[in-house]
């Protein structure tokens, strides 16, 4: 079957839709019942067209925090997708290549923090820094945070600022992404007490890794340069995506084939699925999509890498008879010198893995070093949706009963090394002596 999208098209073999034709929709209104709802964390269904409200005001606040401070870097400070979010949107959209607009820091241990403060040529004014966390005290981050602001109004007292005024400054360098209500946030209590500019935030029931068109991100790729009417662009084709997703006619409803081919898989027992990347537009997506999958199919083990880097290292497994796999394969469109034998070598591997198990191939739009904007906005909500249909489909097919809230959209298990942190074990911000 080959899907229809103008800005992805896949082509699935080894796999019978019609097995599921009967079904389409009852797995579409399952999705339908829970989307918007409160409390069932499915609110990135309609985020794209809410947020294609907002871009003036983002770009507005993006270019307001480079003037107040004269700094022209940005440094996003958050873990999870709250960082993975960031970096396949920008790498996907042709943004931040070199590294000179957005650098990153999620670490806790010191040779990190040296490494990126190396990246910043050890002066922490040459960058505004972005702090996301939904509660404003997530460890990793409010570390980070700690040690920066007060590297900053160490360096203007050097200035000759006294101690108020170096302090004013220093978190002139800040903007928030976090919870609106101050009282559940310690991270917009402190935006707001110390007047950090603008009012960016972490929508309710947008879990992380499903947050690609919130507020961090879409903040970053306006400091990062990218056009206003391509951010709308790349907003409307998600949005499109949502509308085709909630549609119960198979053909049209990409990401429902999708999460048929991957639950198809796993109803005959192949637990162990690949899908794999070609080319460096998609180096930091091979993380976001792991996190996605790995956060939200909790029982099934699926690799996640770039090509042609880790055909060497996966072709062992991949190709042993002995193994049993269903495999994905996300392609750029060459249209420039290499097409020729990046064609070969797309065609070498659809090849090899149409004859080892089922597979399908993903065509997306390119537009110089990086996709087109609808199409980074299309594939990002798709593997949302699909990801999400990979459960509704088990359960249906399995004649399983649903949880109140979908497992593939929570993730119950992170608490388990927070609650050892809460602790007292570590103090977030302590600076070692």
């Amino acid at each position: 079957m080959l899907t229809k999208n103008a800005n992805i098209t896949a082509n699935f073999s080894g796999i019978d839709f019609s097995k599921y034709s009967s079904k389409v929709s009852e797995f579409v209104n399952e999705f339908s019942s829970r989307a918007n709802k409160q409390g069932q964390f499915l609110n990135w269904v309609n985020l794209p067209s809410e947020q294609a409200k907002r871009v003036d005001e983002i770009y507005t606040l993006a270019e307001n925090l480079k003037n107040q401070t004269g700094a022209s870097k940005l440094s996003v400070m958050g873990i999870g997708g709250s960082k993975h979010t960031v970096e396949h949107m920008l790498s996907i959209n042709g943004l931040n290549i070199k590294g000179d607009k957005i650098e990153f820091y999620s670490d806790v241990d010191s040779a990190s923090l040296e490494r990126f403060l190396y990246k910043l040529n050890d002066n922490v004014l040459d960058s505004n820094f972005l702090i996301a966390s939904k509660s404003g005290s997530t460890f990793e981050t409010k570390d980070g945070f700690l040690r920066v602001l007060a590297m900053l109004i160490d360096a203007y007292m050097t200035q000759g600022k006294s101690k108020e005024e170096a302090e004013k400054l220093a978190h002139k360098h800040f903007i928030a992404v976090t919870d609106k209500n101050a009282e559940k946030s310690e991270l917009r209590r402190t935006s707001n007490e110390q007047g950090w500019l603008g009012d960016l935030f972490i929508h309710d029931d947008v879990g992380g890794r499903f947050s690609a068109f919130d507020d961090h991100a879409l903040f970053t790729l306006a400091y990062a340069g990218m056009k206003k009417e391509d951010m709308i662009s790349m907003l409307n084709a998600a949005q499109e995506i949502s509308t085709e997703s909630l549609t119960a006619d198979l053909d049209i409803n990409d990401a429902l084939k999708e999460g048929i081919f991957w639950a198809d898989a796993k109803l005959n027992g192949i637990l162990t699925s690949v899908h794999q990347y070609m080319g460096s537009i998609f180096e930091n997506t091979v993380y976001w999509n792991a996190q996605m999958q790995n956060e939200s199919v909790k029982d099934t083990l699926k690799q996640i890498a770039k090509v042609p880097d880790a055909m060497h290292h996966s072709a062992e497994a991949h190709f042993n008879p002995a193994n049993k796999f269903a495999f994905a394969l996300t392609v750029p469109q060459d249209n420039g010198v290499c097409r020729e034998n990046a064609e070969s070598y797309i065609g070498a591997l659809t090849k090899s893995y149409e004859v080892t198990g089922n597979l399908f191939v993903e065509t997306v739009k390119t537009q110089g070093m990086g996709l087109t904007p609808a199409a980074a906005g299309a594939l990002t909500q798709l593997r949302a949706f699909a990801t999400v249909y990979q459960e509704i489909v088990e359960k249906i097919m399995k004649n399983k009963e649903f949880p109140e809230v979908l497992d593939s959209v929570l993730q119950p298990h992170v608490e388990f090394y927070k609650k050892n942190l809460k602790g007292g074990v570590v103090v977030p911000g302590r600076i070692s002596k």
